[in-house]
């Protein structure tokens, strides 16, 4: 259709759309990008295809990271699991792998999480509860009893204590006999986010990243296949922040540690390839498979124009994606079947390279074995019955999912600016900048809501009166504490202490000087030191963080 004709087909369209009229209704984003009724030519006008969209596996990469993305593999499957002992979630983990799972992911309890042992008085009341309590090298070579570290691959979702974690997991896999070089997986190690929206931290940001750059460094080098940042934008996004937040606020981190590690002397093309990605998938369906296809395009022109990496491996944003755990309700928990299978759909169409979809009962207690599988079974219909996997990026090409993609690169270079007016991520975080945003966010989202603006089905419509839920809840029982505590004072009492307490007076020496910490880190590993050993260690050296008071 040539330009006059189009101009006048538009015009009869929209007389013919006032003559109807639309509906009253909140017609945004979750990000408040106004939504029209229609979307078309004009709107992506002046994109080029190469420079913009491309070719899956080329660059800018908007259309997927490979080029054959699911007609070559799908996604990982993976259940972020964690609960009680180490030896209760090693029998999870054969019965998700038994049923089709394809990777695996730990959740830590929050003693684990904070750098506390099990028996530390801070610690009662909290393990195993909402998580897999570790403490020493003897809980992970029990967590992975009968698991071949060498063919699975392995996420860890752990933060200020990461160094530690990934130490007690090489050696483990060492003892089974699998070198470090054969290990593959992810540890979180994303500190920036902890200091943003989840409040995990243990030490102030300088040794945090210091910490986190040896981990690059070490890990280039030892442990190839492992991939050292999970940069997150998973937490922010739970914690309130909008799409457009989440997009912006998670690559800003993901560049500063890339600054980091050239501050430290290191070569961008060294350490950059094993960065990674950890999104949300909610429900505004098209603005998630726009925030993921920007997050690519946005990363690789950064690198490749600003960082100037040479290696194209570089230059790829893969990402593992959950779906949003504060979309899940308590209310008719059932509706989470469905919210999942929606978000992990966008996921998918968003070109995700893993993905866990939460379990319906997860807004209530830790997941039973029931919900996992049905949870497990959504990605594997999405696979093998929907018949999206069949050609890459589907979604390329339409009129709004581009001008979509556009907008939320546009918003998100906004944001960067206003960090670099700030002094860069460091100096927002403490002035509380992005604290500030998300949780106007969360505030404006819940207004909404609570004015039925945004419509939660069973929560401000579509109620059920005198609900009861009649789903089988999992309970930590009590007497997993109590085991827990008298397995971690055994693992004392039977290792050579003397042995151990060297290696981590040696621990606190290389903390005051400047050599890589993983080394030190390892051999106290296989002394069994404890978790929490190890970080009293740092902290005599490093200190602990104190968040400022923001107002």
């Amino acid at each position: 259709m040539d330009r006059k004709r189009y101009e006048e087909a538009k015009r009869r369209y929209h007389e013919t759309l006032e003559r109807c009229g639309c509906r009253e209704g909140d017609f945004t984003t979750v990000s408040g990008f106004p939504v029209r009724p229609l979307y078309g030519p004009d709107d992506v006008e002046g994109l080029d295809y190469g420079e913009d969209l491309g070719f899956p596996g080329e660059y800018p990469f908007t259309r997927g990271v490979y080029p054959t993305m699911y007609r070559g593999r799908p996604w990982t499957q993976r259940q972020f699991s964690g609960f009680g002992t180490a030896r209760d979630t090693n029998g999870r983990y054969h019965y998700l792998l038994d049923h089709g799972q394809t990777g695996l992911s730990v959740a830590f309890d929050m003693p684990t999480i904070m750098g506390y042992d099990s028996d530390h008085e801070r610690s009662e009341g909290e393990v195993g509860r909402c998580g897999v309590a570790i403490d020493s090298l003897r809980d992970m070579e029990i967590l992975f009893d009968g698991i071949d570290l060498g063919e699975i691959t392995t996420s860890m979702t752990i933060n200020a204590p990461a160094s530690i974690l990934l130490a007690f997991y090489l050696c483990a896999g060492e003892k089974k006999g699998t070198p470090f070089e054969a290990m593959g997986g992810t540890i979180q190690n994303d500190i920036f986010k902890e200091y943003i929206a989840q409040k995990s931290w243990i030490f102030p940001p300088q040794p945090s990243l210091r910490i986190i750059t040896d981990i690059l460094a070490f890990c280039a080098d030892h442990v190839p296949r492992w991939n050292t940042i999970s940069i997150s934008g998973y937490h922010i996004r739970e914690a309130g922040s909008t799409a457009v937040q989440e997009l912006a606020f998670t690559l800003a981190d993901g560049f500063a540690y890339v600054e980091a590690g050239i501050a430290a002397g290191l070569d961008v093309d060294r350490f950059a390839p094993r960065l990674s990605f950890f999104f949300n998938a909610h429900l505004d369906f098209f603005e998630e498979i726009a925030k993921y296809r920007a997050a690519r395009r946005i990363w690789a022109r950064r690198m490749k124009e600003k960082y100037g990496a040479k290696d194209e491996r570089s230059l790829l944003l893969r990402f593992h994606t959950q779906t949003a755990g504060c979309t899940l309700t308590a209310q008719q928990p059932e509706n989470n079947i469905v919210r999942t299978a929606f978000q992990a759909l966008s996921a998918v169409l968003g070109g995700t390279q893993s993905l866990h979809t939460n379990s319906m009962d997860e807004t209530l207690a830790l997941p039973s074995e029931k919900a996992v599988r049905i949870a497990l079974r959504t990605q594997q219909l999405i696979a093998h019955e929907t018949g999206v996997v069949n050609t890459i990026d589907p979604l390329a090409g339409s009129y709004f999912v581009e001008s979509l993609t556009n907008e939320m690169e546009e918003a998100a270079e906004a944001y960067f600016r206003k960090i670099d007016e700030l002094g860069g991520v460091v100096a927002a975080i403490d002035r509380g900048f992005f604290q500030r945003e998300i949780q106007r966010s969360a505030y404006e989202y819940q207004k909404a809501v609570e004015r039925g603006s945004k419509i939660m089905v069973g929560v401000n419509r579509f109620q059920l009166e005198d609900e009861q839920i009649e789903i089988p809840l999992l309970r930590i029982d009590p007497e997993v504490e109590r085991r827990q505590i008298e397995a971690v004072r055994e693992v004392r009492a039977g290792r050579d202490n003397d042995k151990a307490a060297r290696q981590l007076e040696l621990l606190g020496v290389a903390a005051r000087g400047s050599d890589n910490l993983m080394p030190a880190i390892i051999e106290c590993a296989r002394c069994y030191c404890t978790e929490g050993e190890i970080i009293d260690t740092f902290k005599g050296v490093f200190g602990e963080y104190k968040e400022p008071l923001f107002i």
